[in-house]
């Protein structure tokens, strides 16, 4: 048993404010849960709090069902994978996997089973030979995983551990460690600011901003039902397009469109009107109802397959994933449609999402 909850925890430097001013989750058992958001959200803090790194100013740490709060890191059977592998240099990939076990006294067999056994998981048994700086970094970051397996911990911390390494290497290492988790099924709590690894590794997800807990829940979850604007900005690249209306109780007007809606006379004066990009399709292959949606080609960045084009109209600018088949140039009007039941509403001040009003004005829950 190995759940990890955070009961009010918070993390204070000195007098200064709250790097996380009071934390409430419960990662389950066997769950790989990812703590996502901008850089300074306090992620790493609290990463560091459930390994011991970091004090703990306020409330409660439990790792499987005890109390941690003043348990040396020694003692509260971790094993943390590092962004800068941490290797060393002068030991070979065996003698820095072997390296922790030797510390606890393992018996040198149990060692060496552990080691080769790792390392045919990892494919790394052709390299124990060899020392940190004749590998890749993919390489490294493979040695540094399977230093950490050898363990066999209760849970696994990542704190950022493929950022240093190029876009290919990347999506090699995001599917190792999937494959790992399952094969494992150890509690693991991964750190990243980087949401496309987000969607791909977690279980579920927790998407901090300054300390604060903004919604948890599966990529899918978190992508399809964002509860702020924080968090539907933030799943999805592109990000969702907020889009400023003015309400005037029976319609929702833009700079860029007009959206009839009946029932919106309790909804505020105004709102934001929250669209994916890939919800926008072009106008003349749209069911006629449909509302449109009319720029100015700002921008065109071209994927091949697709392309991502830059409306703006006044004040107001959105983003489109289109097929990329057709040439456009900026300057160029275009007018696109969307199916109304994608729409989401936020409310401008609050920034929170409006659902009972939204299912009762049409629009998505």
């Amino acid at each position: 048993m190995a759940k990890i909850e955070f009961k009010g925890v918070s993390k204070r430097y000195d007098d200064g404010p709250a790097t996380v001013p009071g934390l409430d989750l419960e990662i389950r058992d066997g769950e790989l849960m990812v703590l996502v958001g901008p850089s300074g959200c306090g992620k790493s803090t609290t990463l560091r709090m459930i390994a011991g790194l970091e004090s703990i100013s306020g409330g409660d740490l439990y790792i499987g069902g005890h109390r941690v709060n003043d348990l040396p890191p020694k003692d509260r059977d971790i094993a943390m994978v590092f962004q800068n592998y941490a290797l060393y240099p002068h030991m070979s990939v065996y003698e820095n996997m072997a390296f922790g076990l030797r510390v606890r006294n393992f018996p040198k067999l149990g060692i060496d089973r552990r080691v080769r056994e790792a390392a045919e998981t990892l494919g790394l048994s052709d390299l124990l030979h060899r020392k940190p700086g004749q590998l890749s970094g993919g390489q490294n970051q493979r040695v540094a995983l399977g230093r950490a397996m050898v363990r066999d911990p209760q849970v696994f911390l990542f704190d950022e551990p493929l950022s240093n390494l190029d876009a290919e290497r990347r999506v090699q290492m995001r599917g190792v460690i999937h494959r790992l988790h399952r094969q494992l099924g150890t509690t693991s709590v991964y750190v990243t600011h980087d949401q496309v690894e987000a969607m791909t590794l977690g279980t579920r997800i927790a998407i901090l901003d300054k300390g604060e807990l903004m919604q948890v829940g599966t990529p899918l979850e978190l992508y399809n039902d964002p509860d702020n604007t924080f968090v539907a900005g933030f799943m999805g690249s592109p990000s969702m397009n907020l889009i400023p209306v003015r309400n005037d109780g029976t319609q929702l007007h833009g700079d860029l469109l007009s959206l009839p809606r009946p029932q919106l006379r309790d909804l505020g004066n105004t709102l934001l009107l929250g669209l994916r990009p890939e919800k926008l399709v072009y106008a003349a292959s749209a069911p006629a109802h449909w509302p449109r949606l009319r720029g100015e080609i700002e921008l065109v960045e071209s994927l091949g397959a697709e392309m991502l084009v830059h409306l703006r109209r006044d004040r107001t600018q959105v983003i489109a994933r289109l097929a990329g088949l057709r040439a456009f140039t900026p300057g160029d009007r275009l007018e696109l449609a969307f199916d109304p039941a994608a729409v989401y509403l936020f409310d401008a001040q609050t920034q929170q999402r409006i659902r009972s009003d939204a299912a009762r004005a049409g629009v998505r829950a």
